[in-house]
């Protein structure tokens, strides 16, 4: 918990696509401006000509805190853009209840001025990072999850796995999930993978409908090596994807590295937040019986 707050500049961070994101940032502009505080975007927007515009890069250099406007998807978005800059980042949700953006529109009043005035709790996560046969120009950082898939067909793609530069096995599925326990209520999820607490520092790898039944998750130390190499008989066309994003097609032969990055990412939250309740809420889980 911090007790004080050094928060004068603001920059909001959006993706314009949504549709409900013009109310939302009128109404955090306008809570921000009764602030008195400076308040730059990421984007030129029409409803609010007399915003100053300044690209994500240059946040670090003209703010004091990232405001994420949207929902999850937008704040892994500026969380990969601003990791290693120490920049501290609240997700405000728009849309349905979020596992990282928990500030809500409903309550924007009581819970920014929250966290402006130093009221928060500091997340720090690790990242993910991608190289595909040793050349680094192909690096990708994810936040959630790094994962290796059949692209354009219903084939499944047939790949190895090291851990470290040891042998773990070789199958035969529509893909693998390798997650942080940010992306553990994610894909790997949806893949039978298990829901990690998120100080966990450690990585899921979760198959994606494997061919072998035996084929379970496995959970590792987030400080290994791993190399994901398509085989060479492999006759389906692979991508790489990091949190969802279009990636790098995959020709057989190819290895793909993923490690820990050596940068983290920054996430401050309301002093009360749950994590447990956040999961109760989203996956429908019971509530104590009385």
């Amino acid at each position: 918990m911090t007790t004080h707050s050094s928060f004068q500049r603001i920059g909001l961070f959006i993706r314009k696509d949504d549709p409900v994101m013009e109310n939302a940032v009128e109404q955090v502009n306008e809570f921000l401006a009764s602030r008195g505080l400076s308040v730059v975007c990421n984007e030129s927007l029409a409803f609010l000509p007399s915003l100053n515009v300044v690209s994500i890069s240059a946040f670090p250099e003209h703010c004091d805190l990232t405001i994420a406007i949207g929902g999850d998807g937008t704040l892994l978005s500026v969380s990969r853009e601003l990791s290693g800059t120490d920049m501290p980042v609240v997700g405000i949700n728009v849309g349905r209840l979020g596992f990282l953006a928990d500030v809500t529109l409903s309550n924007l009043t009581h819970e920014l001025d929250a966290i402006l005035c130093g009221h928060y709790r500091d997340d720090s996560r690790f990242l993910l990072k991608t190289v595909i046969n040793g050349d680094d120009a192909t690096s990708s950082i994810a936040m959630n999850d790094v994962v290796i898939h059949s692209y354009e067909n219903l084939h499944m793609i047939e790949f190895e796995t090291h851990i470290n530069g040891r042998f773990l096995n070789s199958q035969r599925a529509d893909g693998l999930v390798i997650s942080t326990p940010t992306g553990s209520t994610a894909y790997a999820m949806s893949a039978g993978g298990p829901i990690l607490d998120v100080d966990l520092d450690v990585v899921v790898l979760a198959s994606v409908c494997p061919h072998t039944l035996s084929n379970r998750p496995l959970v590792i130390s987030a400080d290994n090596k791993l190399d994901i190499t398509l085989s060479d008989n492999n006759i389906t066309t692979a991508m790489v994807s990091c949190d969802g994003r279009p990636g790098r097609v995959l020709q057989p032969g190819d290895t793909v590295r993923i490690e820990k990055h050596s940068k983290r990412t920054r996430l401050l939250h309301l002093e009360d937040h749950d994590h447990y309740s956040i999961l109760r809420a989203k996956l429908n889980w019971g509530k104590k019986l009385t």
